[in-house]
């Protein structure tokens, strides 16, 4: 196939699997023929597109809001997360989601209440402004290396790979949608209104200037599990026919990929390398039994990789 872009891409079952399946989509002459309307791929955030270790890079961002208010405020000092974030224990917070995907949400409830406390009356500019300064300044814990460089290199190819055949791609996330959208455009070359992810509470607050839109101290809704499918459907109104994703948290968002009457390809990243980045399973066991069970394409990271970063 020509105009290949998977530079990054080691020849193997992965590779296969991405080429085979777009040239069957794309060639009228084949029964999974799609026109182009319904080539659609939804691709999960952390640990997918980007690093997610120690703990999801948004997490560091959050992490240094609370840092500063458990400067301000004592009490909060041994008051999780502010315990966490005021004793840089990474490990916690990186906890906190993986305990999530095994089905334990008590840690990722203190985090989202906190973070509802955090950010709660600050307008959506003021925190796209935010996001911009941290990642042009912060750098990742322990690779050294800015976070905007944490970003997977073949998953930026598989993107341009799957637009110049059509393809409309974008991020469906259990992160904050409005903290990936300021970095979806530079990082991955999505505009902000293809990025899919949790939301907190908004408010319109006029004023001489145009008005401005503010979070208010609530959870929207937490796009990860079942609600991604729910999410997807509400924002593109079409079922993608492929999906991406590395966590227990996105199987529902890869089963519902193609459904049963189109054809779909289901990627399940799996981080295997602990020499170039990281190497666990935890939280993803549901998501490789359901990859062997069913042939969903696992790719492997140390097998399937020659460059994991750009």
């Amino acid at each position: 196939m020509t105009g290949d872009y998977l530079t990054s891409w080691r020849d193997g079952v992965a590779k296969e699997a991405v080429h085979g399946f777009v040239a069957r989509v794309t060639d009228p002459a084949t029964s999974d023929f799609l026109p182009a309307e319904d080539r659609v791929a939804v691709f999960d955030n952390d640990g997918t597109l980007w690093c997610e270790k120690p703990m999801p890079i948004q997490l560091d961002f959050i992490l240094r809001r609370f840092l500063v208010q458990a400067e301000e405020d004592p009490e909060l000092r041994d008051r999780q997360p502010w315990k966490a974030a005021y004793t840089h224990d990474y490990g916690w917070l990186g906890d906190a989601m993986t305990k999530h995907y095994t089905g334990d949400d008590s840690d990722l409830k203190l985090l989202l209440d906190a973070h509802q406390q955090a950010f709660g009356g600050m307008s959506v500019d003021e925190y796209a402004r935010q996001v911009h300064e941290f990642l042009d300044t912060a750098a990742h814990p322990t690779m050294k290396r800015s976070y905007r460089d944490c970003v997977f290199l073949p998953m930026v190819e598989l993107l341009r790979f799957l637009e110049s055949h059509g393809f409309a791609t974008y991020i469906a996330s259990g992160g904050d949608r409005d903290f990936m959208r300021p970095a979806a455009g530079p990082l991955y070359g999505i505009p902000p209104d293809r990025v899919i992810g949790s939301s907190f509470g908004l408010r319109y607050v006029e004023d001489a200037r145009g008005g401005a839109v503010m979070y208010k101290a609530s959870v929207d809704f937490f796009d990860d599990g079942p609600e991604k499918p729910v999410r997807i459907w509400s924002r593109i109104g079409r079922r993608p026919v492929l999906a991406g994703g590395n966590a227990n948290g996105d199987v529902p968002m890869l089963h519902f990929a193609g459904g049963p009457a189109r054809p779909a390809l289901r990627l399940l990243v799996l981080h295997d390398d602990a020499d170039r980045e990281f190497a666990y399973v935890a939280g993803a066991e549901q998501a490789l039994d359901r990859a062997r069970d069913q042939g969903w394409t696992v790719v492997s990271m140390k097998d399937d990789w020659d460059t994991v970063f750009g």
